[in-house]
């Protein structure tokens, strides 16, 4: 099973973690809201590291 990584992205523009999830399709859906109510961007990282998306506000 994979975990996804959701990350957010502060001013300075580094990453920072914000929750792991093990169902992909609820980890876009909480990124994509969270990305929407705070105007930040959000990303999801499988557990390799890769990068899956990259969500803007």
């Amino acid at each position: 099973m994979t975990r996804i990584t959701i990350q957010w992205q502060n001013q300075f523009g580094f990453w920072q973690h914000y929750t792991t999830s093990h169902h992909e399709a609820s980890a876009f859906r909480s990124a994509q809201q969270r990305a929407r109510s705070t105007g930040r961007r959000h990303r999801l990282i499988d557990d390799e590291g890769r990068v899956l998306d990259i969500i803007e506000p």
